[in-house]
């Protein structure tokens, strides 16, 4: 099958769980390995004897640490793994704390089979459309490189997750013109309208406090109230 290749780790303590999970993405083509702990789930990702995963479906709530740890650890170890939380805990904050951790995508359960296959599927086709861009975007002195992953400020390196990327490469596809909550969630991720559009805003605090000299003071991503953002490359006097 075309997913043959692709390699899934699942961090999940609830054994019942984690082996429906397996079960359903073998079934899909998927190569998958569960670990019950976030502990062992750093080890793989990145320990010496590192084991490479195309995407990581993880729980919050787990013995020691917990699913968002995890991912905040990944990240601070310059990982970008794309990581789909997987979770009990459906609360706009703990979405919220989930995006600002660093996944890429957060599912509450319980939710359906072929939602999670879908946005699985998509994680990791927009993982590889990013890295064969091959691309760079400059723009006041500072650099976006789509291969890498990498925003290039000021002498310093900020990497990105694919979803910061991703939605980077959307607003500056949009330059000058006001885009809404809607659209972002919608033409990016692939989602309705009626997921929490608040994770939106915290993927824009995230991207400023890069790219902004003063992120109180944007003036490269720009708010346009009651509406959504507005991307300009030169700053407007």
């Amino acid at each position: 099958m075309s997913q043959s290749a692709h390699r899934v780790l699942i961090v999940e303590d609830e054994q019942h769980l984690a082996e429906g999970l397996r079960f359903n993405l073998e079934a899909e083509g998927y190569a998958v390995r569960v670990v019950e702990t976030g502990e062992a789930a750093l080890e793989l990702l990145l320990g010496p004897e590192r084991a490479g995963f195309d995407l990581v479906v993880l729980d919050v709530m787990l013995p020691g640490k917990d699913g968002f740890a995890v991912v905040s650890e990944l990240r601070e170890a310059q990982q970008f793994v794309p990581v789909l939380i997987l979770t009990a805990r459906g609360r706009p904050e703990d979405v919220l704390k989930g995006f600002g951790a660093g996944a890429d995508d957060y599912l509450p359960k319980p939710t359906e089979l072929a939602i999670l296959i879908a946005r699985i599927r998509g994680l990791i086709r927009r993982t590889r459309w990013m890295r064969r861009a091959g691309d760079r975007y400059a723009f006041a002195g500072k650099v976006i490189d789509f291969d890498t992953l990498e925003l290039q400020v000021g002498g310093r390196t900020h990497p990105l997750t694919v979803m910061e990327a991703n939605l980077l490469r959307y607003l500056i596809d949009h330059e000058g013109r006001v885009v809404s909550r809607k659209a972002m969630l919608e033409d990016v991720w692939a989602v309705r309208e009626d997921t929490d559009t608040r994770a939106i805003d915290n993927f824009i605090v995230r991207l400023r406090r890069y790219m902004e000299e003063d992120s109180s003071t944007p003036k490269h991503l720009l708010t346009v109230r009651g509406v959504g953002y507005r991307f300009v490359a030169e700053p407007e006097s």
